[in-house]
């Protein structure tokens, strides 16, 4: 099994793929794309040249990432030929079991026996796609987020026959470009697409019940807690908050809305234990000290106050207009 990546090809050669192959050449790995139609795949590298030079342009790229593309990211003219002598290779093709088994097929059958194989599924469970996989040891999925280039927070899923020396060897390639790998179990879903519908659900439930329009609905998420999950997130909010309050609030919610918000148990455990998060000195994330709290709550304000200070000169996105 390698232990090194220095070579890596994208299967799928749509937007997201594209916007992994970029995050990976303009960082200077070097990467080779392919999908089944050898033309798509070249409009996507021309794609990919002309919105890295837009990008670059506009300051959102650094100076010499067009450059790094083009010396970075070539093209093959089939997946065999991608795949054939590349460290790593991410499956980024239709989120369909089907789709996704006949061409993780194809990968393992062409790649050397110790290439690792990732996937780029959103949803699909490892034990689910391994079994197209000669090989499942070297098997996992590496979910990127969209926009690739821009989101840095990659969620990394072991199966059941995964070799776990393989983790920290995608963690090292993702940390390359800038991105960071969150370990995850193998359920449907994972974590983040369970937290994001479970949001949407809800969102959802309070425009059908006559809460608040879908547009109001937007601007208290992305104004209030979603401001803050830039920096944060539930369970450090939580600890800064105050379990306790949090503890009484569930009292509220399950009395309003039944067994859906009831309790949960690992914050009545917190609190039982004395645990109410910095206002106690422990919590969720762990005990600190009234100089660490203090750095963070510092930390927090300067964030805040930065991130107000980007929206303003930004200005709204204009998609409610």
């Amino acid at each position: 099994m390698s232990r090194a990546i220095s070579t890596v090809a994208v299967v799928g050669a749509g937007y997201m793929g594209g916007g992994i192959a970029q995050s990976l050449a303009v960082n200077g790995v070097d990467v080779v794309i392919a999908d089944r139609d050898p033309e798509l795949t070249a409009r996507s590298q021309a794609r990919l040249v002309d919105e890295t030079e837009t990008l670059e342009r506009q300051g959102l790229f650094p100076v010499g990432a067009v450059e790094a593309l083009k010396a970075h990211l070539r093209t093959a003219g089939s997946i065999a030929e991608a795949v054939a002598d590349v460290d790593f290779v991410e499956e980024v093709v239709f989120e369909d079991v089907t789709v996704k088994h006949a061409v993780l097929a194809e990968i393992s059958a062409a790649a050397r026996p110790d290439t690792i194989i990732g996937s780029n599924t959103s949803t699909i469970p490892v034990h689910v796609l391994e079994t197209a996989v000669v090989g499942p040891e070297r098997f996992l999925i590496v979910h990127w987020s969209n926009p690739a280039p821009f989101i840095p927070g990659v969620e990394i899923v072991s199966g059941e026959h995964t070799d776990s020396s393989i983790v920290p060897v995608v963690k090292e390639l993702l940390a390359r470009a800038h991105h960071s790998g969150a370990e995850v179990a193998d359920t449907p879903g994972f974590v983040l697409n369970r937290l994001q519908y479970a949001l949407l659900k809800e969102a959802t439930a309070i425009v059908e019940e006559g809460i608040a329009s879908p547009q109001d609905v937007d601007t208290i998420v992305s104004t209030t807690f979603g401001f803050r999950l830039a920096f944060f997130g539930p369970f450090a909010i939580a600890d800064m908050a105050g379990l306790d309050v949090y503890r009484n609030s569930f009292v509220t919610f399950e009395q309003a809305y039944g067994n859906r918000f009831a309790t949960p148990k690992v914050l009545s455990d917190q609190v039982d234990a004395g645990n109410l998060g910095f206002k106690s000195g422990a919590g969720f994330t762990g005990e600190h000290t009234a100089e660490e709290i203090q750095r963070v709550v510092d930390y927090r304000s300067l964030a805040y106050s930065r991130l107000s200070a980007l929206l303003l000169e930004l200005g709204p996105s204009g998609i409610w207009d």
